[in-house]
């Protein structure tokens, strides 16, 4: 089960990029919120599932 938290942790990493991205384009806040919520959600289950089934 250690695939499906290196993807989440890899999406969320990846969701992270995009944040930083969108705040140097200066986006819409709202879409930046988003991405951000999203992104920490997918690090914090992708960390838990590694630490739950090690």
């Amino acid at each position: 089960m250690n695939g499906l938290a290196t993807v989440l942790i890899v999406l969320g990493l990846f969701l992270l990029g995009g944040v930083y991205s969108f705040v140097k384009q200066g986006m819409g806040k709202s879409l930046i919120t988003l991405l951000s919520i999203a992104a920490g959600m997918c690090l914090i289950a992708g960390v838990l599932r590694l630490d739950y089934w090690s």
